[in-house]
């Protein structure tokens, strides 16, 4: 098998290189110590890495409570090597925690890193940790990023073991597809490690450093896509087996043992998915060594993602019934409560209880209740009488007819303004990665709570970032009805339409065009009722126009409930 290359890849977690804050510091208030900006390689991944040695320049002279652009006060260094330093800090304007890289202006990567930053900034893709500001200013050089306080590095998840299946496979799907969409436009990450992979408390995969920690240790690569394509095959082969896929051992993780080669996740581990094994020995394959199995390796991030969509999808595990605990008789409900344990050698006897109602009151209680019932049947028997014999005088009078007319225009007509009852409802984003948004979080939306909602992944701007037209949920009603009006209540106003599967439709459909649009509206309580009767099982609430969420500051949709009348 042809010899690996490293270039995609940190190989090693050894760098030697200690923070300037203590062990008893790492602990922060908002909660940023699981989530440090590290940097690992050794001088031997740098190899094949970058293109220019160490940079000679001293770093900047710069401590706890400088403030840079009197706006950015620095507040911990978690990085110092190379010439350049990075820092937690706190963005005194917006009064947010940002992070900071900073290096001297006269530094031999000053300006690649600039134009990294700011060609990273105008992607705006929510998948990346945005760069808010790139600036020369005194002598120096900083960038400041997003700081994500409830976001876990992937190092730090498979520190207690491999992710699990489903999760496994969504971070390999949205990397793969956030990368994809990153060199589109041309730029590329180069470092891409478990150390630069997050998930955030909303389950979403986030990655940080694009273009810039490249550029921060001047690495490059002849086949970036290659080198990106093979680092996410790393992540993945991690992910299922919590071991770097090369001899060497980094980030937490042993390597695999040497002299055997590069061997799939399932041989390395039991029990590990089979697609996804072959999807990570695709992606590691390079010089023409396809590593199992005769498939063809993937390159590219895109050819990734069209191996991921080709897969059979895997759904999220169903959430495990818990039974509760027997119920446990108290020790004054065992009528034990106060008296002395009985000897465990003497049985005593049990008292058995009187019949009921044996005593004098009792028996007159019964003798009133059965003259109660005797009362009330003759009643109701005279009343039965009563009406049959006016009955059979009406049908004797010849004089009274009848006329029936299928046209009458007194006839019942079907009521208007029933409510409909929800069976189901399912996410829809047809446009996404996985074609999942948050679908533990749907009975929200039923169970009457204001308060409670379903809500969309966040995104760049109101429009879904560009990256998509729009998301939404489908509402199941169980059978073909006449729908007249469908009410949603938002949190935040939000554009959105009615859209309506054809009423013979047998199935949910999946696809966007299956569903045509029959209402539109925006604001916080919408009204969709559509001009023409539609009678369908399925009906799709589309969301067009995201509003921005007072609470974190995101673009984001939030549903808090529907209800569908006739």
């Amino acid at each position: 098998m042809a010899e690996r290359s490293t270039a995609a890849v940190d190989v090693a977690d050894n760098s030697g290189e200690q923070s300037l804050t203590a062990e008893a510091d790492q602990s922060t208030a908002d909660g940023v110590a699981k989530n440090r900006e590290r940097d690992t390689d050794n001088d031997e991944a740098q190899e094949s890495t970058g293109t220019e040695g160490p940079a000679t320049t001293s770093p900047p002279e710069l401590h706890s409570g400088h403030k840079l652009a009197r706006r950015y006060r620095l507040e911990e260094c978690v990085t110092r090597l190379d010439g350049f330093s990075s820092w937690r800090a706190v963005d005194e304007k917006l009064r947010r925690a940002v992070g900071v890289h900073v290096l001297p202006a006269d530094h031999s990567r000053a300006r690649s890193v600039l134009a990294a930053a700011r060609s990273s900034a105008l992607l705006g893709d929510p998948r990346f940790v945005q760069v808010l500001d790139a600036v020369e200013e005194n002598d120096l050089v900083y960038v400041v990023h997003e700081w994500l306080p409830d976001a876990t590095e992937l190092t730090t998840l498979l520190a207690s073991g491999p992710l699990e299946v489903y999760d496994a496979y969504q971070m390999v799907s949205q990397v793969s597809s956030a990368m994809a969409a990153a060199h589109r436009e041309g730029l590329a990450h180069l470092r891409l490690n478990p150390n630069a992979v997050l998930r955030t408390s909303t389950g979403q995969w986030r990655i940080r450093g694009l273009a810039v920690n490249a550029a921060l240790r001047g690495a490059a690569s002849d086949t970036p896509q290659r080198t990106d394509t093979e680092s996410i095959g790393a992540l993945l082969y991690a992910a299922l087996t919590q071991r770097w896929p090369y001899e060497n051992d980094a980030y937490g993780m042993s390597g695999l043992p040497k002299d055997i080669g590069l061997i799939p996740p399932d041989q390395v581990r039991a029990g590990v998915h089979r697609g996804l094994s072959e999807l990570a020995m695709r992606a590691l394959a390079n010089d023409g060594a396809t590593a199992s199995r005769h498939e063809s390796p993937c390159t590219t991030p895109e050819e990734l993602v069209k191996a991921i969509g080709e897969m059979p999808r895997i759904r999220p595990p169903e959430p495990a019934f818990t039974a509760p605990p027997d119920y446990q008789r108290t020790t004054y409900q065992q009528g034990s409560y106060g008296r002395p344990a009985a000897s465990p050698r003497v049985t005593q006897p049990t008292p058995v209880p009187p019949p009921p109602l044996q005593s004098r009151t009792g028996k007159a209680l019964k003798w009133a209740v059965s003259a109660l019932l005797i009362a009330a049947l003759g009643l109701g028997s005279w009343q039965l009488a009563d009406a049959l014999m006016d009955q059979g005088g009406k049908g004797d009078d010849t004089t009274n007819t009848q006329t029936t007319d299928g046209d009458d225009k007194n006839a019942p007509k079907p009521v208007r303004g029933k409510p409909i009852a929800i069976s189901e409802l399912h996410d829809f984003d047809p446009f996404g990665a996985d074609g999942s948004e948050y679908p533990e979080n749907l009975p929200k939306i039923l169970d009457g709570d204001p308060k409670s909602y379903w809500q969309t992944s966040y995104y760049a701007s109101s429009d879904f970032g560009r990256l998509k037209p729009g998301v939404g949920v489908v509402v199941d009603l169980g059978k073909a009805q006449e729908v007249g009006k469908v009410d949603v209540t938002f949190i935040g106003s939000t554009s959105v339409e009615l859209r309506a599967a054809p009423g013979d439709a047998e199935s949910r459909p999946t696809s966007f065009d299956s569903y045509d649009k029959v209402a539109e509206g925006s604001g916080t309580t919408v009204s969709l009722a559509p001009k023409d009767t539609v009678k369908t099982r399925y009906l799709l609430v589309w969301l067009t126009e995201l509003p921005m969420q007072a609470d974190d500051g995101q673009w984001r949709g939030r549903v808090a409930d529907i209800k569908v009348t006739s």
